[in-house]
């Protein structure tokens, strides 16, 4: 029964954050805030830029609250918002991409898996960070958030082909940068 009472719960603080309780609002960035930063750290290698990000998305889910119709999770929906002002960000700071689309490559779903097992969250982080930004929010959308390509293509602005081939791009200099700290690691540089 615990269960119910924690939805019950976190339905009742949801209500109370709609009507701009700023108790029950700081009760949901409390609970909140350290998952939805990890999200946004995934897509911003700066952590201070990635608090802002985060902040102005939890603005917009105050904001939109009243939306959120309770039908899945409450975290899946703010997660949501998130990735997308993640999207926002980067794609004003940068033209990310601004380079040549590949419309028709063809890319196997295990091309290119590597083993990572022997790292520490930091260092597969520090991997992803690693990645130029337009292959860092491929990546992340691919492969930890699970769109597919046509979803990415549709919510980036680019051809599915893009899509594909920035992935592609990303798992080789993953692979590469893998190796080069497994040779680090093992002292053979």
């Amino acid at each position: 029964m615990k269960v119910i009472d924690l939805h019950r719960e976190e339905k009742q603080v949801i209500e109370q954050a709609v009507l701009n309780n700023r108790q029950a609002q700081h009760q949901l960035y409390t609970k909140f805030s350290p998952k939805m930063l990890g999200v946004c750290r995934q897509y911003i290698k700066d952590i201070h830029h990635a608090e802002d990000v985060m902040i102005t998305a939890f603005m917009k889910v105050f904001t939109n609250l009243k939306k959120f119709e309770h039908k899945g999770s409450f975290e899946g929906w703010m997660r949501k918002i998130m990735v997308n002002e993640c999207i926002d960000f980067i794609r004003v700071k940068k033209n990310v991409f601004n380079h040549q689309e590949i419309e028709n490559i063809i890319l196997s779903e295990n091309e290119d898996s590597f083993e990572i097992d022997a790292f520490s969250a930091d260092d597969i982080q520090m991997l992803i960070d690693n990645l130029p930004d337009g292959y860092r929010m491929i990546f992340n959308l691919y492969a930890i958030e699970g769109y597919k390509h046509n979803e990415i293509a549709k919510m980036l602005r680019i051809s599915e082909g893009t899509s594909k081939s920035q992935l592609s791009h990303a798992r080789k200099m993953l692979q590469e940068q893998v190796n080069l700290l497994k040779r680090k690691q093992n002292g053979t540089k």
